[in-house]
This record gives C-alpha cells, structure tokens and sequence, in this order.
C-alpha cells in the first residue's frame, strides 16, 4: 500500500487504504474469485464466452457477463465481436491483464503450496 512518502508523486486516488480512493475501488472489482479465475483462465489465450464459461467451473452466465464487463471497463480484458451470424464474441487479456495475472499466477502458487498447512488450521480449529 505504501507510506505517505512512497505515494507522494502517484496520481490521487492511488491510497488502497482511503474509502474514496479508485485504487481501492480497482482492488475491489478485480479482488473476487470469480476475475481472478477468469484472468487465470484466459492467461495469454483469446476465448469465446462459452468457452470461459465451460472452464470456469461453477460460475453462472450472469457472474460472467458482470465479470467480464468489469474486467473490460477496468482495461484488463478486450471483447472483440465478429460479425458473423450469430455473433461470435472473444475476450482475451490487455496488457494490463497480462500483467495482473502474473500476480494472480503468484496467489495461485501460494494458494496451492500451502493447502495442505491451511487444511490442518482449518481442522485445528473446527476441534
């Protein structure tokens, strides 16, 4: 997040921890299983919705539909759509994505590397 000397110089708005802030409301949209399964999902690939919806398990169309608008609101996804009958739409990174899904592949490591010590918390807990 950054002490207030690190973020002097950022553009205003750049402080995760003011209510107001649009860094805040970034982290926000993008800080949901769902975008950041669908980031992990397209990685450096272009994929239809349908496409995305079969490897996004569990996810709904409507989930997708909201995600996927938010990820292309926010610049980190592109929407291209063909016009051939019906409509063949394709999402796939921008370079903004490309770079949040590195974090995201960073979360995912972290994730898959210490299950085994969360599932053993979470069983000491339970007790």
């Amino acid at each position: 997040m950054g002490t207030k000397q690190e973020l002097q110089g950022l553009p205003e708005g750049s402080d995760l921890r003011r209510a107001d802030s649009l860094a805040r409301e970034i982290f926000s949209d993008v800080a949901n299983k769902w975008a950041l399964l669908i980031i992990e999902t397209l990685g450096e690939r272009t994929l239809r919705f349908s496409e995305l919806r079969d490897e996004v398990e569990g996810i709904s169309h409507k989930m997708l539909t909201q995600n996927l608008r938010m990820l292309e609101r926010n610049g980190l996804a592109e929407r291209t759509v063909h016009p051939t009958i019906p409509p063949r739409v394709e999402y796939t990174l921008t370079e903004p994505g490309r770079a949040l899904r590195a974090t995201v592949d960073l979360l995912c490591d972290w994730t898959q590397r210490y299950l085994g010590d969360i599932e053993e918390a979470r069983g000491r807990f339970g007790e």
